[in-house]
């Protein structure tokens, strides 16, 4: 999970290289002080570690449910047309209820598969509108406008409410927590992370996860990779077999 946070420090870290490579001036110059909105976008942009995080705001970020033989499936980056009907055949032919986690700009493309996946009972999540890097450095209000213009997509196309958010790579900071407050979301990380966009074989891909299942586990996938149609029936069966429950999010972590 600390994998969560370390994407934006190391982004910063390399943009504070780059821009501090000028030489230094042969004289001292003097630099106005910074504004007081300045200094607060200044201090919001600034990355916290995963226990900050916790810490100050608990109730706005979660990443793993209770400590019983439950787990979520998430997928994120939906829809994507040459995956999202076949993850969701195997899930109905194995009675699985999943959480899928949609961008917005997407969603607006293929509004079927996002109707399918509501009618067929899973949870839809807001992944953004954009899914840009661009939203880690941008300001609260247009954070708001690009998560209530999936938030509203969403609606618009399912008639549902929007409850969960994943912010894209998993990269927040404090600016979020405000925004999602406001808009009523709750931040839902993992808490195992499959690697499905690097693993290429199937059974190890299995292992993996397998081999990493906690009670509680929240299972991060990608609706875009063709390994998951491979990797999906053999996940499921590992948990029935296990008495392992799988769970929608909102079951989960009620």
């Amino acid at each position: 999970m600390s994998k969560l946070f370390k994407a934006p420090a190391a982004w910063l870290l390399c943009l504070a290289l780059v821009t501090g490579m000028a030489p230094a001036p042969a004289e001292p110059v003097s630099k106005p002080e910074p504004t007081s909105s300045e200094q607060a976008v200044n201090a919001e942009a600034k990355p916290m570690t995963l226990g900050e995080l916790r810490r100050k705001y608990s109730e706005t970020f979660k990443f793993s449910g209770p400590e019983v033989k439950q787990i979520a499936l998430t997928f994120d980056d939906v829809p994507d047309p040459r995956f999202t009907p076949k993850v969701l055949d195997i899930l109905k032919k194995h009675g699985v209820k999943a959480t899928f986690f949609v961008v917005g700009s997407r969603a607006k493309k293929h509004p079927e598969l996002l109707r399918r996946i509501h009618h067929e009972g899973h949870i839809i999540g807001n992944h953004s509108y954009s899914h840009t890097p661009q939203l880690t450095v941008s300001l609260k209000k247009n954070l708001e406008a690009d998560f209530r213009r999936c938030n509203d997509i969403i609606k618009t196309l399912t008639g549902a409410e929007v409850r969960f958010f994943r912010p894209p790579f998993g990269v927040t900071n404090p600016r979020y927590a405000k925004v999602l407050k406001k808009l009523d979301l709750q931040s839902v990380g993992w808490s195992l992370r499959s690697f499905d966009t690097v693993i290429k074989d199937p059974q190890r891909l299995l292992r993996r996860i397998t081999k990493k299942l906690e009670n509680g586990s929240i299972v991060l996938l990608h609706d875009t990779q063709a390994i998951n149609l491979q990797t999906l029936p053999g996940l499921i069966r590992f948990c029935e077999e296990n008495g392992i429950k799988i769970l929608p999010l909102n079951e989960l972590i009620q």
